[in-house]
């Protein structure tokens, strides 16, 4: 990680999409099996660089991040390939859609969404400091957008698209889900 990277981070607007989510998701790498060290590291590179460029005003953050990825990679020497396949990465957290077969898509995005499964107060934490990312929208704006977005994840087929989150994490994540929506109403 770049010291560029470790300070867009620590930006005085973030709550949520800081370093400590970023050692979240790097401490839930750890758990998939049968990756091999190069998967590995590219899972660690789009975990470090998912999140870097992130303006809650803006729709593009995603798409930012993936050229600063490619761009930053480029220069620590990673291959056009890798860079590529980081950027693509990052890119499925805007969404968070993967296709059937892609195992690395699928493990970033479990990576990404494995904070909606946590224990009711780590979620609670969780939805508090996303809402301090949006504090300049008004609260019955913020409730129905908010609103729309835990409905859009609970109506989904599977919140994980990995099998192992999926088994682990589903059930809490969808419980979480509903009992801030109920909060919203």
């Amino acid at each position: 990680m770049t010291p560029a990277l470790r300070q867009a981070y620590q930006e005085s607007h973030r709550r949520y999409h800081t370093l400590e989510h970023v050692e979240d998701c790097l401490a839930e790498l750890a758990r998939p099996p049968g990756l091999s060290a190069h998967d590995r590291q590219v899972l660690e590179w789009a975990i470090w660089w998912h999140d870097a460029v992130y303006d809650p005003t803006r729709s593009d953050n995603e798409a930012k991040s993936a050229e600063l990825a490619r761009r930053d990679l480029a220069a620590l020497g990673a291959s056009e390939a890798d860079r590529d396949e980081v950027g693509r990465l990052i890119l499925l957290t805007k969404g968070h859609e993967v296709e059937t077969h892609d195992r690395l898509g699928a493990i970033l995005v479990s990576i990404d969404l494995s904070i909606l499964g946590r224990a009711p107060d780590g979620y609670d934490r969780y939805a508090a400091q996303v809402r301090e990312e949006y504090g300049f929208v008004p609260e019955a704006l913020y409730r129905a957008g908010r609103a729309a977005v835990l409905r859009h994840f609970l109506e989904a087929p599977v919140i994980y698209p990995d099998p192992a989150f999926r088994a682990r994490l589903e059930a809490p994540a969808r419980a979480n889900l509903e009992r801030e929506l109920q909060t919203l109403d």
